[in-house]
């Protein structure tokens, strides 16, 4: 496998700035959390939409280009068996021993639950139907809240697999050549349009659910930049238009998002008898879109280029960063809404319970991860790493050899 350093760096940003949005998410008025503070303030709207538009299509796109890094040397049916111990066990064993905190803190909080989260569990693992209300998924009986990525993920890996004889033929790998060799507009507005017209087409009447057999929209979406991740990331001269883009898609963004603010404005401060307001509906919605998709893969775009320029280099602090980040994605939600819900009732303020809230996530990530689950063999697996340490295993042979 080629080893790049910027993609690394910026799977453990993406994931960092998802521990931060799920801490806003508890505090940000009018939008809907497994468990809200009484802190909420409708200002952490306009900077987390910002945010939401491509944090969770970035990880996909990055998903796509790992694969693609691996290269024709893994088989088909070795990647499928690699990708379902990856992705499905930690999935399974997150859903009944990880997640199970945020159902009980949210159940307790709705009035569906008594305090005692043993009594919770037992009867939790029973997978039987919740009250209506209860807590997300409680009509199931079980959740998987945050994990849904993993979920997500192993479908399309699955998919590709299927897939990979064409998209690995001698046309496709000149077709996506030629697109990565293709005029730096192209690439700018080629996926642009094809995650329009997913907006335009099916977010109407397929809104996200992350429940993934009812989700049509976002699967259009995140396969979409799923497999762009794979069939650009294998190709060098994308790589190098990328970092050459990279102004120009950064202002291709700013502008976006200036029209994009522009447009809002006008439609609530423009005069009821302006003529402009007899212009059609949709000539204002087709705008607003095309800016929405455009700053989505622009985003993208220009964090690639500038994560080639700058981050493609051996950080001392990026082996360990890149291996804690799957245990800590599946850690920090569970810990961010255990922590808000002993602090709630504390009531710190605004400032106080999000800085500790945050504080014991971090901590228990990091206490977690270093002390228990990538020193004890069996229990990485259960969060996605490979069952031997190479630096634990060769510590523990030195200080034996030294013994001796």
């Amino acid at each position: 496998m080629t080893r790049r350093h910027d993609i690394d760096a910026l799977r453990v940003i993406a994931f960092a700035l998802l521990i931060l949005y799920h801490l806003a998410m508890a505090y940000v008025d009018g939008w809907g959390f497994h468990l809200k503070s009484t802190h909420t303030t409708p200002e952490l709207q306009w900077p987390m939409r910002l945010l939401n538009g491509w944090r969770m299509s970035l990880l996909f796109l990055i998903s796509g280009v790992a694969i693609a890094l691996l290269g024709p040397r893994l088989a088909a049916g070795r990647f499928a068996l690699l990708r379902t111990w990856r992705l499905l066990l930690p999935l399974v064993f997150g859903m009944f021993f990880v997640v199970p905190i945020q159902p009980y803190c949210e159940a307790v909080t709705n009035g569906y639950a008594s305090p005692g989260f043993g009594a919770f569990l037992l009867r939790y693992w029973q997978v039987r139907p919740w009250p209506e209300g209860s807590f997300a998924g409680a009509p199931f009986g079980i959740t998987w809240n945050h994990l849904w990525y993993l979920a997500y993920l192993w479908c399309y890996s699955m998919v590709l697999v299927l897939l990979k004889p064409l998209l690995d033929s001698a046309p496709v790998r000149r077709l996506t050549g030629r697109m990565a060799r293709s005029h730096g507009l192209f690439l700018l507005l080629g996926p642009t349009a094809v995650l329009l017209l997913w907006l335009v087409w099916l977010a109407p009447a397929h809104p996200a659910t992350n429940t993934l057999v009812n989700d049509t929209y976002q699967h259009a979406k995140y396969f979409t930049v799923f497999l762009i991740g794979y069939a650009l990331g294998r190709e060098t001269a994308f790589w190098q238009r990328a970092v050459d883009l990279r102004w120009a898609s950064l202002v291709a963004v700013c502008l976006a998002v200036c029209w994009y603010f522009l447009l809002e404005a006008l439609g609530r401060w423009l005069p009821a008898d302006s003529s402009l307001r007899t212009w059609p509906e949709g000539f204002w919605s087709l705008q607003s879109r095309f800016c929405e998709m455009l700053y989505v893969w622009g985003v993208m775009l220009t964090l690639l280029g500038w994560a080639k320029r700058y981050l493609d280099r051996p950080f001392r602090w990026l082996p360990y960063c890149t291996e804690a980040v799957y245990p800590w994605y599946i850690l920090h939600q569970s810990l961010l809404i255990a922590a808000l819900f002993w602090l709630k009732p504390l009531h710190l303020g605004p400032v106080l319970e999000p800085l500790l809230v945050l504080i014991a996530t971090v901590a228990g990530c990091l206490l977690l991860h270093e002390y228990l689950i990538r020193r004890v063999r069996w229990i990485r697996p259960l969060f996605g790493l490979k069952a031997a340490n190479g630096d634990i295993s060769r510590r523990h042979a030195a200080v034996t050899n030294a013994r001796a």
